[in-house]
């Protein structure tokens, strides 16, 4: 018999599975469950966008994309990023389009780190920043935000837990799974800490287009100096509804970018085909869809954070993404208690906070990403469970 613990990877052995996914596999195997666990849109991807995928496969357009990308989608890219955010890019040697955001993220922190390197993570935040940072060698050093901060990334904060061994920090903004957003002002007290210690920054802005209450987002790689220090990570799952169509890009110094390069060819070779020509498409003529998409979220955000707040749990106000993380610290459970018994009580799937942290613990994330007519059910069934199940 094999003893598969010495032969195989002890790293990924130590790593749990991911918080997210335990729950929505639960509910999956149960009847009449309301899921808010988990971040896809819940619209299909706009009928011109998968009319450019179909018409792909039509004329038979199926073989292998340069490495980098279609130079066309790549150029698309960079007029976004220019038109959007007032950061410039050179297609040719600068944006590097992968299997999606997630992809990107990987990509980026093996490119940087070297054995025993730091990494600094805000948490809450997504779960796949600590277990990348680790299996790239790193040392993940996860620097908490709070709630009345809004959950923001303070410079004071991230200056306390830098150290001589500090390389990069990780900047989740809007954050996946607190909905808050870095403004100017916060962001450009960040870089000034950034740039005093020489760090440089994974800027996972995959939810940029998703921001509410009208203050546009700040790209950080568009204030001064922070452009030659900064990998920018973004794609198409969120904006566009395109979650299965698995593509994302990057954008950023030339020498970071062609080592990233080279792990993606030697790992992936190239992003699918189809689904680069449904994202030219997409970056051409998606901007109203996008606008619609934002709008709806938006009317959901109000429902379940107002919902939320009248039943006593109470919410902090998500200026961005699709999540609220309200805190169930009354109810006198532990997240996990708290999710596990909401799901078998009354057959609401949301996930617990700690699941992204330890900081996250006393709160859990629940994603508006669905109809209204679906979350105003689960919210009459989690005021139910406060009312008789606790």
């Amino acid at each position: 018999m094999i003893d598969y613990t010495q032969r195989t990877n002890r790293i990924l052995q130590q790593l749990p599975p991911s918080g997210i996914r335990r729950f929505f596999d639960i509910a999956n195997e149960m009847e009449d469950v309301i899921s808010l666990s988990v971040g896809e849109p819940d619209f299909h991807t706009p009928w011109h966008i998968r009319e450019e995928g179909i018409a792909s496969l039509e004329k038979g357009r199926t073989r292998y994309t340069p490495n980098r990308g279609f130079a066309a989608l790549r150029q698309e890219i960079g007029r976004f990023l220019s038109r959007h955010y007032a950061v410039d890019y050179d297609p040719a040697t600068e944006i590097l389009v992968t299997v999606g955001g997630s992809e990107a993220i990987d990509l980026c922190v093996r490119s940087l780190l070297n054995p025993g390197d730091e990494v600094l993570i805000p948490e809450p935040s997504f779960v796949c920043y600590v277990p990348i940072t680790r299996m790239a060698g790193g040392v993940p050093v996860t620097v908490e935000t709070r709630a009345e901060n809004g959950f923001r990334l303070t410079a004071e904060a991230l200056e306390a837990k830098i150290t001589a061994k500090s390389k990069l920090l990780i900047l989740p903004y809007p954050n996946n799974p607190t909905g808050a957003v870095m403004r100017r002002e916060d962001l450009e007290a960040v870089a000034r800490v950034v740039e005093r210690h020489g760090l440089l920054v994974l800027s996972d802005e995959i939810y940029a287009e998703l921001t509410y209450g009208g203050a546009a987002h700040v790209a950080f790689s568009s204030l001064p100096g922070m452009r030659e220090r900064t990998v920018l990570i973004n794609g198409f799952s969120k904006t566009y509804s395109m979650t299965g169509w698995r593509l994302g890009y990057a954008a950023g110094p030339r020498e970071i970018l062609a080592l990233m390069t080279k792990l993606h060819q030697f790992a992936i070779m190239s992003a699918p085909t189809t689904s680069q020509y449904a994202a030219i498409e997409a970056l051409k003529n998606g901007d109203e869809d996008v606008a619609y998409m934002r709008r709806q979220y938006d009317l959901r955000r109000r429902l379940i954070v107002d919902g939320l707040n009248k039943m006593g749990l109470p919410c902090f106000e998500p200026e961005g993404a699709f999540y609220v993380f309200p805190s169930i610290q009354s109810t006198g459970l532990t997240s996990q208690a708290f999710c596990e018994k909401l799901l078998y009580a009354r057959r609401v799937a949301v996930v617990p906070g700690d699941a992204f942290g330890a900081s996250g613990e006393g709160y859990v994330r629940i994603s508006y990403s669905y109809s209204i007519a679906h979350i105003a059910e689960a919210l009459e069934r989690i005021h139910a469970f406060l009312q008789h199940d606790l």
